[in-house]
């Protein structure tokens, strides 16, 4: 699938509370915990619990999260096919780190060792 120029705007002006609801539901459903969502959370962005919440409080847009996020620098390990996309395809620098970011909650949910979603 080619990302274009109004998904790119759409992922963009979302915002964090808006999705953070769902990954906790998606995490919690198959058996991992909230906690084990946070430490991959921090480990992609360096938010730490009261950080993230502050992102859900403040209602920040996916493009405010992670330019105040500090990226781990092995973020760019994160590869393979997300919503249709090839991660390491998509050009669109925010688009990628939200991409990453759903990447990560989708192989916790599926039962991925810890370390390996850390890339560790």
């Amino acid at each position: 699938m080619e990302v274009t120029a109004e998904h790119n705007a759409r992922i963009a002006k979302l915002t964090f509370a808006s999705v953070y609801p769902p990954y906790v539901t998606k995490v919690e459903k198959k058996g991992r915990t909230k906690e084990e969502l946070h430490e991959v959370i921090e480990w992609l962005t360096g938010f730490d619990d009261n950080k993230i919440q502050e992102m859900i409080d403040e209602k920040v847009t996916f493009e405010t999260f992670f330019k105040k996020a500090k990226l781990n620098p092995n973020a760019h390990l994160i590869t393979g096919v997300i919503c249709g996309y090839r991660i390491e395809e998509i050009d669109n620098e925010l688009t990628r780190q939200v991409r990453y970011l759903d990447k990560l909650v989708d192989e916790l949910a599926k039962g991925r060792k810890m370390e390996k979603i850390l890339r560790q």
